[in-house]
């Protein structure tokens, strides 16, 4: 496998250097002239995969900033918002290897629809082996929008996933097919027989939540015993959530955002029966992404929530107490002016950020 160099770009404390309520970080940009980055995974304390939406996989070595290119991969669905997405490593990858997915993929007979796919793969070298659809949800759509998807893991042997209403806002209350959902499996794709929905007249038994409008983040609170998730509102009106069991999040009969075509309102503010948001975002952020921050490097940041933003281009910091109440927001990194799109952090602490403009960069001390 031919091995491609990456420009290695250090922004010094000199530049882009923050004094942020007490908080010292640098930037250093560790490859640029991808695609849209849309997943990254540490699959050891010094390599990372990466997805790119437009169907490549990667491997940045951090020693030597050299990237290897992964064979191995499905065909993929790479139009509009669809494509590869997001990438994680199993919670037992050190003992059993596997490595979860998601992705656009096109139906055989008719390969201008996609379905979000959850599917899992290992690593031998630089080739994906054992490539494994794990579920190939009933969200088809000639629709190139609102795929999701973010994959996470609870403590008790089960892999969570997201998916939108794939552009059709009535999929959001209707609970026969998997979009405007949050999918609940066994690690293997099976389906757990204490998901909510199991057996039950007009529902999927996969599903573990509904009412989503488009989920781009999804991480697993172990301490707090919390499900968060977050989605994008239409004009105004991202969504923090809680996600519970068998829940249903109100999507399209509530929403705190507007019409794009003008001041109109979508649906109620609240509904008996529907969840309410944890947190709003009006206007939107566009949240790409979720994660909870466990590191030593920051240690004021720990056990918060940061979202990357697309269309306000910064890192978000959800600042939460200890029982996951929202006390405070700090609007990290605008002087990037970058769509921020995934978040991963290493073994020590350091945060790592892709932008849509094909760059992956580190936050340190």
């Amino acid at each position: 496998m031919r091995r491609f160099p990456l420009i290695l770009t250090f922004v010094f404390l000199t530049f882009l250097s923050v004094v942020n309520a007490q908080t010292e970080y640098k930037i250093d940009t560790l490859a640029e002239g991808l695609d849209v980055i849309w997943g990254m995974t540490f699959i050891s304390d010094h390599e990372l995969v990466f997805t790119e939406r437009s169907g490549r996989a990667g491997l940045l070595n951090l020693k030597d900033q050299q990237i290897e290119w992964l064979s191995g991969l499905p065909n993929v669905h790479a139009q509009g918002q669809g494509g590869l997405l997001d990438v994680q490593i199993g919670p037992n990858f050190k003992q059993d290897a596997w490595i979860y997915f998601t992705y656009s993929r096109p139906l055989e007979d008719q390969p201008n629809q996609a379905a979000t796919t959850l599917a899992r793969a290992k690593l031998q070298g630089s080739k994906l082996t054992d490539w494994q659809d794990l579920l190939i949800t009933q969200s088809a759509s000639q629709s190139t929008q609102h795929f999701g998807s973010r994959i996470t893991f609870d403590e008790q042997g089960h892999v969570f996933f997201g998916i939108g209403d794939r552009g059709q806002r009535e999929n959001g209350q209707i609970f026969s097919n998997h979009a405007a959902s949050i999918i609940r499996l066994k690690l293997d794709g099976q389906v757990p027989q204490d998901n909510p929905f199991v057996n039950k007249s007009g529902y999927l038994d996969e599903l573990w939540s509904v009412g989503h409008r488009n989920p781009q983040g999804l991480v697993y609170d172990s301490k707090r015993a919390i499900l968060w998730e977050i989605e994008h509102g239409p004009r105004g009106g991202d969504e923090l959530n809680i996600v519970k069991k068998g829940q249903n999040y109100g999507w399209p009969d509530v929403s705190q955002g507007k019409e794009y075509w003008g001041p109109v309102a979508v649906g109620v503010r609240h509904k008996a029966g529907m969840v309410d948001p944890i947190k709003v975002y009006i206007p939107s952020i566009a949240p790409s992404s979720l994660m909870l921050y466990q590191g030593d490097a920051f240690p004021e940041w720990k056990d918060q929530l940061f979202a990357g933003a697309l269309v306000l281009r910064h890192l978000n910091l959800i600042k939460l107490d200890t029982k996951g109440e929202v006390i405070g927001e700090e609007r990290l990194l605008e002087d990037l002016n970058e769509r921020i799109r995934a978040l991963a952090q290493d073994n020590q602490g350091q945060i790592y950020l892709s932008t849509d403009s094909g760059k992956i960069m580190r936050l340190s001390p």
